[in-house]
């Protein structure tokens, strides 16, 4: 709240977490894993991630919207042009969380369960901070844009 001095650009960046938390449940379901301290553990990994990637996005609106005005075009910018950089933060997580999820090796089993969840959970933000929080971005801006000149 503080760094971006609204409440507005917090709750845009929070909105990809639900996408996280079901994309560890979901996963952990498909994958027949408990949920554990292991699991949760991974859950915080993985919103952390999420959470980073989605400060990314919405920064990187800001600074477009800041520049030309369009609210929209400022969104679609900032998913195409941070499209890159969040694909590669995510699928390095997810590839050397890859080992861990499988569970080989002595004792591999007992932390299997974080892998699982940080893959669960970024493979679901991922999708949600590259689509839904420019999405989210634009809406709410727009509307306040639209308030404001009123």
């Amino acid at each position: 709240v503080v760094n971006f001095q609204s409440w507005l650009d917090p709750f845009i960046i929070v909105t990809a977490l639900p996408a996280a938390l079901a994309g560890i449940v979901i996963f952990l379901f498909l994958t027949g894993t408990t949920l554990s301290v292991p699991a949760l553990m991974g859950a915080i990994m993985s919103i952390g991630v999420a959470t980073a990637n989605s400060i990314l996005v919405v920064s990187f609106a800001k600074e477009r919207l800041a520049e030309h005005g369009d609210v929209v075009r400022a969104s679609v910018e900032a998913g195409f042009t941070r499209f890159r950089p969040v694909l590669m933060t995510a699928l390095a997580m997810i590839i050397g969380m890859v080992p861990m999820a499988l569970g080989l090796g002595e004792g591999g089993e007992q932390n299997a369960p974080l892998g699982r969840a940080v893959i669960g959970g970024l493979l679901c933000a991922t999708v949600a901070t590259l689509m839904f929080v420019p999405s989210v971005f634009a809406l709410l801006h727009g509307r306040r844009t639209n308030g404001a000149a009123r």
